[in-house]
């Protein structure tokens, strides 16, 4: 299942995030992978899950996030939950490729079983409606 957490700069939305991940940290049973611009989450999240800087990396852009979190499905069979935060900071496309980015990981989400949350910094009236199709959002 892929979530959207949506919401304006300063709604809190890192916030959730960071509990939601505790929160899958303590309820999981495999691996939980917290993706992020910068390291600013160390010390929120706990040490259990892992933390990736899309920085060192060199992460820019939906395809080459959607492919990085692909890797992290493919090398890992017990990752239960993958947060993404910061989403517009590591795709600057934002609005214009979330619909077909949503939909590949919806597909991904199914076929390996993995909860995806994204955080997305935008108002919910400029999301698509068929993106709300296809995720959950909170």
């Amino acid at each position: 299942m892929v979530t959207l957490l949506i919401g304006k700069k300063g709604a809190g939305k890192t916030k959730k995030l960071i509990a939601l991940a505790n929160e899958a940290v303590a309820a999981s049973s495999g691996n939980v992978v917290v993706i992020e611009k910068g390291a600013k989450l160390t010390y929120d999240v706990t040490h259990k899950a892992r933390l990736i800087d899309t920085e060192q990396y060199n992460i820019s852009g939906y395809d080459m996030l959607y492919g990085f979190i692909s890797g992290i499905c493919a090398g890992n069979y017990d990752v239960t939950d993958i947060l993404v935060d910061s989403t517009f900071k590591i795709a600057p496309e934002a609005i214009s490729g979330l619909e077909s980015f949503t939909k590949k990981l919806q597909d991904l989400s199914e076929t390996t079983s993995t909860n995806i949350v994204v955080l997305v910094s935008a108002d919910e009236a400029d999301i698509p409606e068929s993106i709300n199709a296809v995720c959950q959002t909170v």
